[in-house]
């Protein structure tokens, strides 16, 4: 960012007038005493904005969470690990109304002002038997400074939470922001399988709001990429209660200039600890296309070369494969002229007009030996530009991704299917 900021602690429950608890209810596994079931509320009426999935198969608390959106401002977000309520059919939407119901009358909202999300396995009914009873000790539990155990209780395949708080002046007041976001495999752009939560006591418009959240995802979870696979319930929610004290921002005034700029910030650091924290993830890598006709022309190279499986293969082996790079810059669908294109890999050139550059090979080979790299490839027919980060493909992905299933027996069990 151009101007100056404090990292602080807190995440999620950072920022002043909002409380949040997180309780166990064995939703995945009941001899499990992890943190499952997550809740979030304003203590006074605050403006909402947030981004879903644009996958055509929804989730449940997707479809449930964009009708409340629509008809106004969440102000209490409840979300669950362990089960995706995806593909549930109209039992799945009962069982999300239920869950916003429950956290409404408990808190004297409307139903509308709460928003639901759940991650997790897909196809299997949400087990509310062990759901429902916990919901009066979610709300009992609510306190200032619980944002870890939200960033705790919304993970799944990820080894740890992530979790992000700053600080920045606005005029005469000290603003708050905070969030955290949980995601490891599903991982593509156009969103991916995440839930994002951000909060911040700046008093801005829901217009203002609905525009920097819009801007701010297509800079930061729409440029990330593990495995080229989206989910039906990726959901970023933000809300803004303005409790800072502050005036309500201008439409393009300097403060809501700057806000967009924090919030941008803050959602692309959530953004790059996924792909730091994807599912058996060895290598982060920047990929920025340059030189292009036009910004979608750009963005096609871009995405083709983060999604190829050849291309991460041969990152996670330290192969620096310039030729894999180039042909997935060919099938990208872009305007491109071959004998223009330049490729870089940690600042080395390796391809040079589409041909090998004479950089030696042990300098190449160092470059993606290490944990972060950046590839460059530069079309040099105009000035676009385009920047997504990705990682590798391991073997240990493969392996990790075949047992998900286990827990269909614990749905047998439970008499669910």
């Amino acid at each position: 960012m151009d101007f100056s900021f404090t990292r602080i602690k807190g995440g999620i429950g950072a920022a002043r007038g909002f409380l949040s608890s997180a309780v166990s209810c064995g939703i995945k596994n009941p001899d499990s005493d992890r943190l499952d079931l997550a809740l979030i509320y304003s203590e006074s009426p605050c403006v909402s904005a947030g981004t879903f999935t644009t996958n055509k198969v929804k989730a449940a608390p997707v479809r449930v969470s964009q009708n409340h959106l629509r008809k106004g401002a969440i102000r209490a977000i409840v979300a669950n690990s362990g089960n995706a309520n995806a593909c549930t059919g109209l039992q799945g939407i009962n069982d999300a109304n239920e869950m916003c119901l429950s956290v409404a009358k408990g808190l004297g909202l409307k139903k509308t002002e709460v928003g639901v999300c759940s991650t997790g396995v897909i196809g299997l009914p949400m087990p509310m038997m062990r759901l429902a009873p916990k919901m009066p000790e979610l709300i009992e539990g609510l306190a200032a400074k619980r944002g870890n155990d939200v960033a705790r209780a919304i993970i799944t395949s990820d080894t740890h939470e992530k979790e992000i708080a700053i600080s920045f002046d606005m005029g005469d007041h000290r603003v708050r922001l905070g969030g955290c976001v949980k995601g490891a495999g599903m991982i593509c752009p156009s969103m991916a399988t995440m839930l994002c939560f951000i909060t911040t006591d700046a008093n801005i418009s829901s217009d203002n709001l609905r525009k920097a959240v819009q801007e701010a995802v297509e800079e930061s979870f729409n440029r990330i990429t593990i495995d080229g696979d989206m989910s039906t319930n990726d959901t970023v929610l933000v809300l803004a209660n303005g409790a800072s004290g502050m005036p309500r921002m201008r439409r393009n005034g300097s403060d809501c200039n700057k806000f967009r700029k924090a919030l941008s910030w803050l959602m692309l650091e959530l953004a790059k600890a996924i792909v730091r924290d994807g599912e058996r993830v060895t290598k982060f890598v920047t990929v920025n296309v340059k030189g292009a006709k036009t910004h979608l022309d750009a963005k096609k190279v871009a995405e083709a070369v983060c999604k190829s499986a050849l291309v991460k293969s041969s990152w996670n082996g330290g192969d620096p494969n310039w030729g894999r790079i180039i042909h997935a810059v060919g099938y990208s669908r872009a305007r491109i002229r071959e004998e223009l294109i330049d490729i870089s890999i940690g600042g080395k050139a390796a391809c040079l007009g589409g041909l090998q550059a004479d950089t030696p090979m042990d300098q190449l080979r160092a470059a993606v030996a290490e944990p972060e790299f950046e590839i460059e490839i530069n079309l040099n027919q105009g000035e676009a530009e385009y920047r997504m980060y990705s990682s590798d493909l391991s073997p240990e992905y493969v392996d990790f991704n075949r047992s998900e299933y286990a827990y269909w027996k614990q749905a047998r069990k439970d008499g669910l299917v």
